[in-house]
Order: structure tokens, then C-alpha cells, then sequence
């Protein structure tokens, strides 16, 4: 979703709690992705993989000059022959800790078997965040969440939806950088070569 279309959501929702809470989650993602640590690790349920925020997240890393934003995509089933971006299985999960991020995309209940591993993260220090649908188990685990009620979807929000907000959000250079204010002439140059860079290459 390009910015034309995220600035035309976010007025089509203005007066809801939706832009103002998906900008204040980014600033949490973008808070605990550290460039120091060990990067953004980023799962699904075994029924919901989430293929598109993992796209918009590559992009915006790429636009806003915030590599640590580009996330390593967990995934429950890896098949033979699958490109080594797309073949990091669940054991990934048993080696996150300490300056790792693991941003966890809940539509319905996760398994027994993922909270598992994600409370195992979490023991060994990674920042565990949530884009869920309301599980108290999932809820409990995670340092930060954003909650996607049922009833949200009478007013046209899904968690597609909330994703792209999130996702543009992360990438705004009018969130607080990871590693303090830039200075005026830093964060000028740093658009000049964003504004002449080629776009990136689509996932």
C-alpha cells in the first residue's frame, strides 16, 4: 500500500482510535529494534502467515534508512527447495534472546506449541510484541500488543488493515529514531538520498 493510499485510510478513519494506536505501536517496534541487537523475527499462527506485513516492512526499511526494521519471516512449514529467506523454521525461535524483537501477527489463538516458544523468548530476553485478535494468552506474553476486536470489522478494520497502518507508521521519520534526535542537516541529507535512491526491489 503506498503512502497515497495509507494517507487516505487514515482520513477515512480519522476519529477513531486507529491511526493515533497504530502510530504509537510502530513507535514501540521501532523502539525495541535496536541497529545493536538481533533484529526483527517476525511469526504467524499455523493457519496465518503474514506474508504482506513482512513485505511493507522490507520496503519501508529500505525508504526510511532503518535496516533493522527488515524482518527474518518465521515460518511454521518450510518445504525443500524453498529460497533461504523463506526457510526459517519455528527453531528460530528457540535461539531468540537478549536485543532480539519478536513481532507475533495473532488473528485467532495461537498454538500450545508457539506460545511455547514464544514464552521461551521471552524468558531469554527478547521483546516480544503482538498484532493479535484478543487472546489473553497471547496478550500475557507480549511487552506491547495491538488488539483487533471482532468488533472492529462493523467499522471496515481488519487486521490487514491494521498492518498497513502499522507498517507505513514504522517507516515515518516522524517517529522517534531508535538512537536519539538526528541533527536537522543528518536527517536532510538522509531524504535528499532517499527521494534520489531507486525504489527497492519487491519482495
Amino acid at each position: 500500500m503506498d503512502a497515497v493510499r495509507v494517507a487516505l485510510l487514515r482520513e477515512v478513519l480519522a476519529g477513531t482510535r486507529w491511526p493515533d494506536e497504530s502510530r504509537r505501536f510502530a513507535g514501540a517496534l521501532r523502539s525495541a529494534v535496536v541497529p545493536q541487537g538481533g533484529g526483527l523475527l517476525l511469526v504467524g499462527t499455523e493457519q496465518y502467515e503474514p506474508w504482506h506485513l513482512t513485505a511493507h516492512l522490507v520496503d519501508e526499511a529500505a525508504w526510511s534508512g532503518q535496516p533493522a526494521l527488515n524482518p527474518t519471516l518465521v515460518r511454521h512449514r518450510v518445504r525443500p527447495g524453498d529460497p533461504a529467506h523463506l526457510a526459517i523454521g519455528l527453531g528460530r525461535l528457540e535461539a531468540a534472546g537478549r536485543g532480539e524483537t519478536l513481532l507475533v501477527v495473532a488473528p485467532g489463538r495461537p498454538d500450545g506449541a508457539l506460545l511455547d516458544r514464544v514464552h521461551d523468548a521471552r524468558l531469554a530476553g527478547a521483546t516480544v510484541l503482538s498484532i493479535d485478535g484478543g487472546d489473553s494468552d497471547m496478550r500475557g506474553l507480549a511487552h506491547d500488543a495491538l488488539t483487533v476486536q471482532a468488533s472492529d470489522a462493523a467499522h471496515g478494520i481488519d487486521l490487514d488493515t491494521v498492518q498497513h497502518l502499522v507498517s507505513a507508521a514504522a517507516g515515518e521519520n516522524s517517529l522517534p529514531a531508535p538512537r536519539g534526535r538526528r541533527r536537522f542537516r543528518d536527517r536532510l541529507s538522509r531524504l535528499a538520498d532517499q527521494l534520489t535512491a531507486p525504489p527497492p526491489a519487491r519482495w
